[in-house]
């Protein structure tokens, strides 16, 4: 059985394969490029400008393709709402935390989004959350516990720098939980465009006030940050988010669902394989329970996820609403 309004064959799985190792991939490997970005590029000036540049690039192509790209005024508010907290909240602070902490224990941390998520759903979203989500939630969380003891954080990894990233992982979930909430508009691809646009000014607006401009040196900036700055912009933003809304077409809900916890340990992974970011017994250990109670999470409910509608208005993972709730804003 296919999407509705697409055709009745399947794509073959080599596509489907295709598309899902390039999410796991790219979106794993972005915090790696955050964290060489950040040695030469000011954290908010270098976010900000991936992603107004990414946002501005999309909107321009989708308008060439004959796409309405000009959403309704409440759509636009909608769009700039959720982009603030999840790409100024949620990458924005990640990116300035990368700083003081490695990449494959920033991308563990962000993992706990759909936790947070299951808290937001139970308590302002007043819903009836089952008793196993539950449990996983509470194995999560004792995760994150073991991921933020004194002694068995990664060496470097600064108390403000975690503590900052759990901030971006809370904005982050805020965002995620308001988006399907909110009118934002119908296209998923113009809307993500949008968010990217407001949440890149706000990061560029909040780096100019805190004077990041004094550490701007276009000349000194090394050829590895200038790369990963770029990488951001066309594979993290571009590349990866088609192959993504691809897939929400083409492939079901359960199998895409699995990139919310592969990410991490692509990351973690490429962080100690590349950077030489250490990995101790409490990393791992922390590292096991987040992600099996993501896996647990995320795979209950994109089974609980209900056949698609006919001619459907927004990405079909809104179906399931923790997947749509966990996806990266590009």
């Amino acid at each position: 059985m296919t999407r509705a309004g697409h055709a009745d064959a399947l794509p073959p799985q080599w596509q489907v394969w295709s598309a899902l190792v390039s999410v796991y991939v790219i979106w794993g490997s972005t915090y790696l490029a955050i964290r060489v970005m950040v040695r030469d590029v000011p954290p908010l000036l270098g976010a900000g400008a991936r992603f107004l540049v990414a946002g501005a690039v999309m909107l321009a192509v989708l308008r060439a393709r004959g796409r309405r790209a000009r959403p309704r005024r409440r759509e636009l508010g909608s769009a700039a709402l959720v982009g603030v907290l999840l790409a100024a909240g949620g990458n924005g602070l990640v990116t300035v935390a990368e700083q003081d902490v490695p990449s494959g224990l920033a991308a563990l941390l962000i993992a706990s989004v759909p936790l947070w998520v299951v808290i937001l759903r139970s308590t302002a979203g007043r819903e009836r959350v089952a008793p196993a989500t539950l449990a996983g939630v509470a194995v999560g969380f004792a995760g994150l516990g073991v991921l933020l003891l004194p002694g068995g954080r990664p060496a470097g990894a600064t108390t403000a720098g975690v503590l900052l990233v759990l901030v971006a992982a809370l904005s982050w979930a805020l965002g995620s939980f308001a988006s399907p909430r909110l009118p934002l508009p119908r296209d998923p691809l113009v809307s993500t465009a949008w968010q990217m646009v407001s949440g890149g000014v706000v990061m560029l607006a909040a780096g100019l006030a805190a004077g990041e401009t004094r550490d701007v040196n276009l000349g000194g900036t090394s050829l590895d940050s200038a790369l990963a700055f770029a990488y951001l912009v066309a594979a993290g933003s571009w590349v990866a988010f088609t192959a993504y809304a691809w897939l929400l077409q083409h492939a079901p809900l359960s199998q895409v669902a699995t990139y919310a916890y592969v990410n991490p340990l692509v990351a973690v992974l490429l962080g100690w394989a590349i950077l030489g970011e250490q990995l101790t017994t409490a990393t791992l250990a922390g590292a096991g329970l987040v992600v099996a109670s993501v896996a647990a999470i995320v795979t209950r409910e994109a089974a609980k996820a209900p056949a698609p509608a006919p001619a459907p208005t927004r990405i079909p993972a809104v179906q399931g609403e923790l997947l749509d709730e966990t996806r990266p804003v590009a």
